[in-house]
């Protein structure tokens, strides 16, 4: 069972004071990695002795972290910033109830949810620090190695939000973006396969077209790249449409290794399409089309 399974069940069953406590905690670790049990209780303004049994019922049910050394202090751990978040999110409106997971990920979880109109929507919750710093540096320029993963999440969610604010603006074919709080973003309903477990596409290269006008649309339209598109990232939904997601890595058009990022793209999509499909493009020809130099490209299918 994922952190976020276990924060959706352990949420239902908090009290308010319970929640008071994990702010608390929160607030308090800008400044110390373990919060002492004496500050929680100052901030908290609550008797030492409720405080001392709320500690103790957050770290048993898996919350929070304990430590015993010069003092007894505590630290969130993500199932507890999962809480933080779905309070936020049920308090704001943007959610009314859990589903099920849609799918558990290096970098995310993501959970079926209703909004109070009994819309459904995805809710994702980032979780950098699964894999390697090193491998998160590299994949993510603005990952610093002494921020904590839960803030660093937070960033992430952040910068994916403002990207699918940008882009869903212009006509992209991205998931809505409804709301965010911390860690997590509640999006539009998450429909359709990865690319990469199609055995077989009646048209592929009706596919490989609306891909290549969407990262046309994404450069020229919002000034975006998404840096990290491949067969993962692209869904084909039941219509044969597509559905492109995961945008934190994404960079604008002004950043310093555009162009390389946009190549590095297109690249994985037209070698998938090839390997695949036996549709083929000139890796060159369908850079000059979505950088707006062109206005086709040519593409031709293996019989």
């Amino acid at each position: 069972m994922s952190s976020a399974e276990i924060a959706v069940q352990a949420f239902r069953n908090l009290e308010n004071e319970d929640i008071r406590i994990l702010q608390v905690v929160e607030t308090a670790m800008s400044k110390h990695e373990f919060v002492p049990t004496q500050m929680i209780t100052k901030f908290a303004q609550l008797p030492k002795d409720r405080v001392d049994f709320i500690v103790n019922k957050l770290s048993k049910i898996g919350l929070i972290y304990q430590t015993k050394g010069a003092y007894v202090g505590y630290t969130l751990n993500y199932t507890g910033y999962d809480c933080l978040a779905i309070n936020a999110l049920f308090r704001a409106g943007a959610i009314q109830a859990f589903g099920h997971s849609l799918g558990v990920g290096k970098e995310a979880d993501v959970f079926d949810a209703l909004t109070p109109e009994d819309t459904r929507v995805a809710v994702k919750f980032h979780r950098l620090g699964r894999i390697s710093f090193r491998q998160t540096q590299r994949k993510r320029g603005y990952v610093k190695e002494h921020a904590g993963w839960l803030f660093q999440s937070r960033l992430a969610a952040e910068r994916e939000f403002r990207t699918l604010q940008k882009v869903y603006a212009c006509g992209v074919t991205v998931p809505e973006p409804l709301s965010q709080n911390r860690h997590c973003i509640v999006m539009g309903m998450i429909d359709g396969t990865e690319l990469a477990k199609w055995r077989g596409l009646q048209h592929p290269e009706r596919v490989l077209r609306e891909i290549l006008r969407n990262v046309r649309k994404t450069y020229m339209k919002a000034g975006v790249i998404h840096a990290d598109l491949s067969e993962y990232n692209i869904l084909v939904k039941q219509d044969m449409h597509i559905l492109i997601i995961d945008w934190p890595q994404s960079v604008t058009v002004e950043h310093q290794n555009a162009a390389e990022l946009l190549a590095r793209d297109l690249k994985n999509v037209l070698s998938f399409f090839s390997r695949k499909f036996g549709v083929k493009a000139e890796a060159e020809d369908a850079f000059d089309y979505v950088s707006g130099k062109k206005r086709a490209f040519t593409l031709s299918v293996k019989c």
